[in-house]
């Protein structure tokens, strides 16, 4: 006679083997149209079981299972989850307070209670993920929310972090008084040891891509200039393709661009002082390019301009001419705004300046915002809207396909197959 279990852990084992074996249940979205990362679709449906998408197309071609629930959407586009390709989650906009106080004058306690609330409100603003370029002085936090968010402690979207980032010894801040050594806002490297040291740290800390500074201003008041050598930008990349991460740099001149291309990284951020032969060299290495025009805005406007009166900044101007050489030369361009300098949850400040201020319709904004970061972060489960792809979704009130500035209008977000904002 085998042994009597005992009732508790019966009926644990009962209860646990009905769970297991009770299939996820699905839900079926209808909305008035699905731009499923390329296209818009009017009369699909998309059909969620468990965290996946399960199926998705016209209504009248799409099973859907029996004890699916349905939910109406009238009026709504639905959207894979939007990705943020260039954010500070530790950093929140300076007219408030600048960045020298925040990195000096504030806890680091008091910054990463600020990223959980940064982070819920670009999930609430239908970004369910998000490249996180740069923990600005807060070490290895940005590790510790990306695990946070995992855990389902705190809500937002699905990070990629770079940790500390990389600058050349001297060329970053904050820059008090010469006799003040303070943290700086990235981790400082020069020569091939400290350099290879300094790149495997951070990914042996947690960082799923490198970011590395080309240039940056030496001095206060000074101009931007170039800061790694060529050598060095390579050595970055070697050490950091080896060990599987892409690597992202911060460059805003043509030399800072050049090198930075030459040495491999994947993507451009920033591209201010670009050329056409830079724009062009780019596309030949197939290089992204992640322009960032709302915090180029912002920061105009911080300092007194006011859009539509007088002459526009001159960095405005900058931003202009190399966005249109970008184009001509046919760069790829990823959609991040460096959101932390304008606020979090203003994301769609990014797309809608774009469409409004340089020259892109809707539909390349919405592509860029979905599968074309899908495609330019290697994040090959998301980004679209087919069966077998992560089921992170968003829906807005309208057609941003038309008018991008319906994609504030957001109505709905689901991540995981779980609804965080719902109608």
């Amino acid at each position: 006679m085998p042994k009597k279990v005992p009732l508790a852990i019966a009926t644990f084992l009962a209860v646990a083997q009905f769970v297991y074996a009770e299939p996820p249940r699905s839900t079926v979205l209808r909305p008035a149209a699905v731009f499923d990362g390329q296209e818009l679709h009017v009369g699909w449906v998309v059909v969620v079981t468990g965290d996946k998408i399960s199926a998705a197309g016209p209504a009248a071609d799409v099973t859907v299972p029996a004890e699916a629930r349905s939910l109406k959407l009238p009026g709504e586009t639905l959207l894979p989850g939007l990705i943020e390709g260039h954010s500070h989650m530790f950093l929140h906009p300076y007219n408030e307070t600048t960045w020298n106080d925040q990195l000096t004058n504030e806890s680091q306690a008091l910054r990463v209670v600020r990223a959980t609330v940064h982070a819920q409100r670009t999930l609430l603003a239908g970004f369910t993920s998000a490249r996180d370029l740069g923990s600005e002085g807060v070490g290895y936090a940005d590790v510790g929310l990306k695990q946070a968010i995992e855990q389902g402690i705190t809500p937002g979207p699905r990070l990629l972090v770079v940790t500390r980032a990389l600058v050349a010894t001297g060329s970053y801040g904050p820059k008090l008084s010469t006799d003040l050594d303070v943290p700086q806002g990235a981790q400082e490297a020069s020569g091939a040891d400290e350099i290879v040291r300094a790149t495997r740290e951070q990914i042996g800390k947690g960082a799923d891509l490198v970011k590395v500074y080309a240039d940056y201003r030496w001095g206060k008041d000074e101009t931007a200039r170039p800061t790694f050598s060529q050598e060095e930008l390579n050595l970055i990349v070697q050490t950091a393709r080896s060990a599987g991460r892409p690597v992202s740099a911060h460059a805003a001149t043509a030399e800072g661009m050049r090198r930075a291309v030459m040495a491999g990284v994947e993507t451009i951020e920033h591209g201010d002082a670009g050329t056409p032969e830079i724009f062009q060299l780019m596309k030949q290495h197939g290089v992204a390019l992640c322009p960032t025009v709302a915090a180029t805005d912002a920061i105009a406007r911080y300092k007194g301009w006011r859009k539509g009166e007088g002459t526009e900044p001159e960095r405005i101007q900058q931003k202009r001419q190399s966005m249109q050489a970008a184009r001509k030369a046919g760069v790829t361009f990823a959609m991040g705004g460096d959101v932390g300098v304008f606020p979090h949850g203003e994301n769609a400040l990014e797309m809608e300046l774009l469409v409004r201020d340089y020259g892109f319709t809707p539909i390349e904004v919405l592509r860029q915002a979905t599968s074309g970061n899908a495609a330019i972060f290697h994040l090959s489960d998301r980004g679209s809207i087919r069966a077998g792809l992560l089921a992170d979704l968003v829906g807005v009130k309208g057609d941003p396909t038309h008018d991008i500035a319906v994609i504030r209008q957001v109505e709905l977000v689901m991540k995981d197959g779980v609804f965080v904002r719902q109608p």
